[in-house]
């Protein structure tokens, strides 16, 4: 029986190396970012914290995109989360890792101890079947070589973030999340899909760096900008 080569996710045409998703043709035309701001991940002038970061940093110590959010990365994180398109995970976690490797090359990424994941509450997570910041952090982390960690709990299930405003979606977070592990000392990487206002990493990186870790870096899919 011969084996169905691969199809590329944009154009179609078959793979070459069929785990990367993508050929090389398409990946070279994703659509470029603007210079970032490598402390929160929003467009500045050159390669150095912004003058928001200067004045009022956020909770995090780095963040790493991929794209803003517009296709095809949109379309991708929609399919993966809302119409199980869980092929897509191998992909998307290559693309991510390709950024969170420039970033450690410019200096702005540590060695990391392990890797988290923005978690779902129990139901939401039973209704969709998996937790898609969950499948995107654990191939990432073994390419970087540390671990992935399962050590963060959602606790209160609020209505979903993309459905609310800017100011109810920090009220929505208060005493949602739990830490169940160690951090003292170590350095994290947190993984989410896509960071829209940064509430809901920064909540979480209050509660990792309260309980002793020494730097939290966020890597997402889509950052809007």
């Amino acid at each position: 029986m011969l084996a169905i080569p691969t199809l590329c996710w944009l154009c179609a045409l078959p793979l070459r190396i069929a785990v990367h998703g993508l050929c090389s043709r398409c990946l070279r035309h994703i659509p470029r970012l603007p210079a970032l701001c490598p402390r929160c991940g929003l467009p500045a002038s050159g390669n150095a914290p912004c003058g928001r970061c200067l004045r009022q940093p956020p909770r995090w110590h780095s963040l790493t995109c991929v794209s803003d959010y517009r296709p095809p990365l949109s379309d991708w994180v929609l399919q993966l989360k809302f119409t199980r398109t869980t092929a897509l995970r191998v992909m998307l976690a290559r693309l991510l890792l390709l950024k969170l490797l420039t970033m450690r090359r410019a200096g702005h990424l540590p060695s990391l101890d392990f890797v988290l994941s923005v978690p779902l509450h129990r139901q939401r997570a039973w209704q969709r079947g998996y937790n898609q910041a969950a499948l995107l952090a654990q191939p990432v982390a073994h390419w970087l070589g540390c671990d992935y960690r399962d050590g963060l709990r959602r606790i209160r299930h609020g209505a979903a973030q993309h459905s609310l405003s800017a100011r109810a979606r920090k009220s929505n977070l208060r005493g949602a999340f739990r830490l169940e592990m160690p951090v003292r000392g170590r350095h994290i990487l947190l993984i989410d899909d896509v960071v829209t206002t940064g509430n809901t990493v920064a909540e979480i990186c209050r509660i990792l760096l309260a309980q002793g870790a020494s730097s939290v870096h966020i890597g997402c899919l889509c950052r809007t900008l």
